[in-house]
């Protein structure tokens, strides 16, 4: 998949695919399918539904190799210039990788993602920089006079299993939040003047 999306630096990163390298069946694949159909969409403020989609793309630009539940924590990591999120609480980890934690991450049964955002999100240090930089790629994402929903992710070929799986489960979320608000007609650019001025002003966080 090309266009604008492609300009997101980390946000969804461009790896080969080579079929389905985890092994999932049919069958395994329409469970899957299935366990990630959004629930309870509703429609939303324009903040709330760019603070969603922005936390959710961060959330899904990190690798990870198993299928997130709603309500579990994941625990969302800056470590060697990328993103990646673990069932793995920075209490358990080295204190290198502890520096990188960024914040807990909640999928909502709507297949979106908000975040307890860590004491280092608020700072200058490496995981402050990587979300600045990761907003700077978002504002340019709706720099279009696209509609919101022609720039979402409904399918990326070139992400593993998973990362593909529930960047289609985030799509149809916002797809059906912005019709149920009769937001749909929303260019990107009209989008992009409701962006907070801060970065983590964007976060959709969990309460």
């Amino acid at each position: 998949m090309s266009g604008p999306n492609d300009r997101m630096e980390g946000r969804l990163p461009a790896l080969k695919s080579g079929g389905n390298p985890e092994g999932k069946g049919v069958i395994g694949f329409l469970n899957d399918w299935r366990a990630t159909e959004p629930r309870g969409v509703v429609a939303k403020p324009g903040r709330q539904v760019l603070a969603e989609l922005f936390t959710s793309l961060l959330v899904l630009s990190a690798t990870f190799k198993y299928r997130p539940v709603p309500g579990g924590s994941n625990y969302l990591y800056w470590v060697d210039g990328q993103w990646s999120l673990s069932l793995i609480a920075p209490h358990e980890w080295s204190d290198r990788r502890r520096a990188g934690f960024a914040g807990t991450c909640i999928l909502q049964r709507d297949m979106t993602w908000t975040i307890v955002p860590s004491d280092r999100l608020l700072g200058d240090g490496p995981v402050a920089g990587a979300v600045r930089r990761f907003f700077d790629a978002f504002v340019g994402l709706l720099d279009t006079d696209l509609t919101l929903e022609e720039i979402l992710p409904t399918y990326v070929g070139s992400l593993p299993y998973y990362q593909r799986l529930h960047a289609s489960a985030l799509s149809r979320s916002i797809r059906a939040a912005v019709m149920r608000g009769d937001q749909d007609a929303t260019s990107c650019r009209q989008w992009r003047t409701q962006l907070p001025r801060l970065e983590y002003e964007l976060l959709a966080c969990s309460s």
